[in-house]
């Protein structure tokens, strides 16, 4: 099945183009364990999903769509339930030794060097205690496939997870237990079906979610409720950062950047001299580096406000981005992460 039919509206734009080659194929003996986990159309699909992801001999070349830090080292997340670590700032990565399920995961998110989560599809959230290396499922929902986009822990207790159709969970006890938080309509519709696609937090603890229709969601209570913010577009951002209480970067289709400096009342588009889709930010001081479809690498080295643009020489599609730390660069695409220098 194409990643394009698994993630709905506005994220299966961009598994659309990301899922070309490069994926590892799923455990052929996976393929054959009986649909268990649900009933009726597509219980194959979400029985397989509940399959350990197969130990892979390419997986540093599978689609990757999250990226985080843990500690020191480097995790990032993506297709048939794949995770790698890396310990020595991307130069090389390894496969996690155990995940519990095979299905795509779309964000990571780590606390300290130890704890961290991962969503996906099916709705999925997976929990490690040991930087990454194994998994173990905290929620799972094959009944329907409503997938989770993205994660965000605030500390160890407090979490996020928002996906498909205004889906907003959120856990106090470390995801023990996740309560899901019904949204309000946008204005002027009747209800709450957008796709939020992405979280960052400002270093207060400050949520947001980049969502579609042009719309940026806050929350200033770990996620319990939710204020709608217009940017002015009307189409849909898929990443987003925040440089400091006050500056926030959306960004998403054909190109669009929008920036707030007054913690997102008012928002400007920022022409970033692309008009590929942009779908990760990431930060090095008051530089930024913007990612996205065609290859695209856009850094602003004044927080921001201007960027200069480039794309990769093969065109390879990005999806995520971390600092390195060490001047370079952590890039994820459908074809693995690399480490690069970018000025």
């Amino acid at each position: 099945m194409r990643a394009a039919s698994l993630l709905g509206r506005g994220m299966a734009a961009l598994a659309l183009a990301l899922s070309g080659a490069g994926a590892p194929a799923a455990d052929p003996a996976a393929a054959a364990v009986p649909a268990t986990a649900a009933t009726g159309a597509g219980a194959g699909v979400a029985a397989l999903a509940a399959v350990p992801a197969a130990l892979a001999a390419n997986a540093e070349k599978a689609m990757m769509l999250g990226l985080a830090r843990a500690g020191r080292a480097i995790v990032g997340v993506g297709d048939h339930g794949i995770v790698l670590r890396s310990e020595d700032d991307g130069a090389s990565f390894r496969q996690a030794k155990s995940v519990p399920l095979s299905s795509m995961l779309t964000a990571v998110s780590f606390v300290d060097d130890r704890h961290g989560w991962a969503v996906g599809q099916w709705g999925a959230i997976l929990a490690t205690d040991d930087g990454g290396q194994s998994w173990r499922v905290q929620r799972l929902d094959t009944a329907e496939d409503r997938p989770l986009f993205a994660v965000h822990f605030l500390d160890a207790q407090r979490g996020v997870a928002v996906g498909l159709w205004s889906l907003v969970l959120t856990t106090a006890d470390g995801g023990k237990s996740w309560q899901p938080r019904e949204l309000a309509p946008p204005p002027g519709a009747k209800r709450a079906d957008l796709n939020l696609q992405a979280l960052f937090a400002d270093d207060k603890g400050t949520l947001y979610a980049a969502a579609e229709r042009g719309y940026v969601l806050r929350s200033d209570d770990a996620g319990a409720s939710w204020t709608y913010l217009s940017t002015g577009y009307n189409g849909s951002f898929w990443s987003g950062i925040a440089l400091s209480p006050q500056v926030l970067l959306v960004g998403g289709q054909r190109g669009n950047v929008y920036r707030s400096s007054d913690g997102g009342q008012s928002w400007k588009r920022v022409d970033i001299g692309s008009q590929s889709s942009v779908t990760g930010f990431a930060r090095q001081g008051q530089s930024v580096l913007a990612v996205g479809l065609d290859g695209l690498q856009a850094v602003s080295h004044d927080g921001g406000m201007s960027f200069t643009p480039a794309l990769r020489a093969d065109r390879l599609s990005l999806t995520a981005a971390l600092d390195a730390g060490d001047g370079t660069w952590i890039t994820a695409s459908r074809a693995g992460m690399f480490r690069e220098a970018l000025k």
